[in-house]
């Protein structure tokens, strides 16, 4: 039996009976998500475009990729364009999947869905109500050193980056 707990925007916080496969039977409490995108934008000369983000949870300033929630329904090809228009103004010709993160599998069901985007030009886009953001563009080696320097923190970020860098992309 599944009880939602709480419900806010599009998550969802529910109470489920499971049997685990050792046969134990447990009540486990998920937060259910409809899944994300996270970009990497690389410009013409091998840059790479982040956002410095106000985030209201953790009362700080970031250092991230481009990235957003999956609306009601939406294909997650065109919510990673929307996402990329909104927060940076650009707009990418190329765009190769990355594959997949589960950023929380502890207690959340979110799917990041990674990207790559390159052939980049500029475009217009609205941000959400609740953000604030300056776009940033920065060499791999100012990235890189960002990340040893404890500057960027965001797993998302550091993640997608790596698949980028492990499969020869960036």
């Amino acid at each position: 039996m599944k009880t939602t707990l709480c419900q806010w925007k599009c998550f969802s916080v529910e109470e489920e009976s499971q049997t685990l496969p050792d046969g134990r039977d447990i009540c486990f409490t998920t937060v259910k998500h409809p899944g994300a995108v996270i970009i990497l934008p690389v410009t013409e000369n091998g840059d790479l475009v982040l956002v410095n983000q106000y985030r209201p949870a953790i009362k700080q300033w970031i250092l991230e990729f481009p990235a957003g929630t999956l609306e009601d329904s939406e294909q997650i090809e065109i919510c990673a364009q929307r996402e990329l228009a909104e927060e940076t103004q650009l707009a990418a010709k190329n765009w190769t999947s990355l594959g997949q993160l589960l950023p929380v599998p502890g207690f959340c069901d979110e799917l990041q869905h990674l990207f790559l985007a390159t052939n980049l030009e500029k475009t217009t886009g609205e941000l959400d109500d609740d953000e604030i953001i300056e776009v940033i563009t920065i060499s791999t080696e100012k990235f890189e050193s960002l990340i040893a320097n404890n500057t960027i923190q965001d797993a998302k970020t550091i993640a997608t980056y790596m698949k980028a860098k492990l499969t020869g992309l960036v």
